[in-house]
């Protein structure tokens, strides 16, 4: 089963939830792979302190040019949508930072002056920690979008057991790169209006999506009304809560996991793989 831990806007708590949960899930006896996909802001491993690293360069196919076999028909910077070549009477000029690795333009080329080369553009790091195994995707800084890196971390999800896939916030092209292909979208939110806000704009992109959608809410406490009506109203099942613990705040800023630290709410992490097993709580 693959899960994904995404939320509308950033610091709702994703990567609490679904660390703790990985951990939770291994403790429990399930084989467990917790993939980071902030590839521009990875910060599981801080929190699960995996061992064994391994690092890989991750790299992107983009065109290099030929110039003696080159006739300047233009045909190479009409199909790009991306602006990523420009065809002049006598040069092409490549903005390998703006291609998106389509291949439209060396398919084109009646010449075979374009090729794909590779360019490296961040790493993917593995390793494992407390029988979680984990893959981060770590986009170089500067670079243009991280889709490609996230579409090969979910790539080194496991067959078998759970896996969890820690999401980038927000709704743009990232958090669907990776809520692509979920068999259920945990979405995370807190009880306030921009809370509230964000998680409508999450729910709605996992429902173009086409794929099942629950709540989990952290910080629980004051001002819950609106955001339970408004999953009552949309059909979605609120899966799990973390009370607004101050305690539960300063484990997570010494970088510790709750289900170790404050081990009454590591029954909350049990009941949410309930949940994702199908058993009732």
């Amino acid at each position: 089963m693959l899960v994904t831990i995404a939320s509308g806007k950033g610091g709702t708590g994703k990567t609490t939830i679904a660390v703790n949960l990985a951990v939770a899930a291994a403790a429990a006896g399930l084989p467990v792979t917790l993939l980071d996909c902030d590839a521009e802001d990875p910060d599981c491993h801080i929190f699960l302190r995996p061992e064994g690293l391994t690092l890989e360069p991750f790299a992107v196919e983009v065109p290099a040019f030929a110039r003696d076999l080159c006739d300047f028909c233009g045909r190479c910077g009409e199909v790009c949508r991306f602006n990523a070549i420009a065809a002049l009477k006598d040069d092409v000029l490549i903005f390998p930072e703006v291609c998106h690795s389509c291949g439209g333009c060396w398919e084109v080329c009646p010449r075979g002056a374009l090729k794909p080369a590779p360019r490296v553009v961040g790493e993917i790091r593995r390793g494992s920690a407390r029988g979680v195994a984990f893959v981060e995707g770590r986009l170089t800084v500067g670079e243009r979008t991280p889709v490609p890196i996230i579409r090969e971390v979910k790539r080194r999800a496991a067959k078998d057991g759970l896996t969890i896939a820690d999401a980038p916030p927000g709704t743009a092209c990232p958090m669907v790169a990776a809520a692509r292909g979920s068999d259920v979208v945990l979405l995370v939110t807190e009880p306030t209006p921009f809370g509230l806000y964000d998680l409508k704009l999450a729910a709605a992109v996992a429902r173009e999506l086409g794929l099942r959608r629950a709540v989990f809410v952290n910080r629980a406490g004051e001002g819950e009304e609106e955001l339970r009506a408004y999953c009552a109203a949309e059909g979605l099942e609120i899966w799990g809560t973390l009370p607004d613990d101050r305690r539960a705040a300063e484990v997570y800023a010494g970088a510790g996991l709750i289900v170790d630290e404050l081990p009454h709410y590591r029954r909350v992490f049990e009941d949410l793989l309930a949940r994702l097993d199908g058993r009732p709580e």
